[in-house]
Parts: C-alpha cells; structure tokens; sequence
C-alpha cells in the first residue's frame, strides 16, 4: 500500500464514497488508488467549477461529504473561486 492508497482508504473510513475529479499527470498515484480501493467511486469533472460545485451538490442533496481532486496550483484556486460569489451574497453562510 502507497501513501495515496492509504489516503483513499481514510477517506472511505470516514464515510466519503464519492471523489469529483479533475486530475492532472501529478495526480495519478492517487487515481490509481482511487480505481482499487473497493467502497469509492470515482466522477470525472472536465473543469474545477464543476467537480467542487458536483461535491457541494452531492453533499447538499444526500448529506453525506464527497471528495474533490484538483489540479496542485492554478486548478486548485479555480475550484474554490466557483462558489466565492455565491458566498458574497449569503453572508450568513460564511
């Protein structure tokens, strides 16, 4: 077992069964892992906006937390700048 292996099996340990994913080359022991721990699937998401905007709705419609994985820099700021405007309007939520 790798350390991605031992990442993926925590997080189903933990109750997470889904990973959005907008994997990039770096990422790829951990999508190895991903495909061969039993108990997690994974969703492929072509942009950043989508995957966290996917694990925000699955969390929001089943109640259970869902995995992201992004792209290290550029890919990972992307997915967070998706939900900042809806966040400016709700300040409560913040």
């Amino acid at each position: 077992m790798n350390g991605a292996e031992s990442l993926v099996r925590t997080l189903v340990a933990g109750g997470v069964d889904v990973c959005f994913t907008n994997p990039g080359t770096s990422e790829m022991h951990f999508v190895a892992a991903l495909d061969r721990v039993e108990g997690m699937r994974c969703v492929l998401g072509l942009f950043e906006g989508v995957v966290t905007g996917a694990a925000d709705g699955y969390y929001r419609m089943k109640g259970t937390p869902a995995s992201t994985l992004l792209h290290l820099g550029p890919g990972l700021a992307n997915g967070p700048a998706r939900d900042l405007p809806h966040r400016l309007q709700r300040p409560a939520d913040l």
